[in-house]
């Protein structure tokens, strides 16, 4: 687990372009998948020579039983994790999820900077603004849905998730 101190944190994501700030336009149509559904993609374009980039969105589940995102994947990255990080006192710690994110029935989990995310590792070539990624998600019973994530401008911008 990697653990970073607040200050640290925030100018790292200073750095890389990765705000804690939200989308300003995102995926327009909501992709569905069964009891799925998946809204407000995005992404944020990365600075040059930025080695990673973050995705998000939101999964609202609809049905009354739960499910469990198990993997990513994206022709434009080598590899995509699956990312949590939160604060523990004035550490913030992130870890990749090994096994998941679960979607519990009837309930909406959100893919945001500085929460649950999407790390996008091998990237061919950095994300530039006005670009699309595409993504494939895999649900341990819904299947897969492909999803289409905006790059949106690496500074802050859009609505505050809190």
């Amino acid at each position: 687990m990697k653990t970073f101190t607040k200050l640290a944190f925030l100018g790292i994501f200073a750095a890389t372009g990765i705000i804690i700030a939200g989308a300003t336009a995102a995926q327009d149509a909501p992709a569905k998948l069964g009891d799925l559904e998946v809204t407000g993609a995005f992404t944020k374009a990365m600075l040059p020579g930025q080695p990673v980039g973050g995705g998000y969105f939101t999964i609202k589940n609809n049905g009354k039983s739960d499910d469990m995102l198990v993997s990513v994947s994206s022709p434009v990255a080598g590899t995509v994790e699956m990312h949590e990080m939160a604060m523990q006192g004035e550490v913030m710690k992130m870890r990749k999820l090994d096994t998941g994110i679960a979607i519990p029935a009837g309930k909406t989990v959100e893919l945001t900077p500085g929460g649950l995310h999407l790390m996008f590792l091998k990237v061919k070539e950095p994300f530039k603004q006005g670009g699309k990624v595409p993504v494939t998600l895999s649900f341990e019973k819904a299947g897969k849905v492909d999803i289409t994530l905006p790059v949106e401008a690496a500074g802050p911008g859009g609505h505050e998730h809190k």
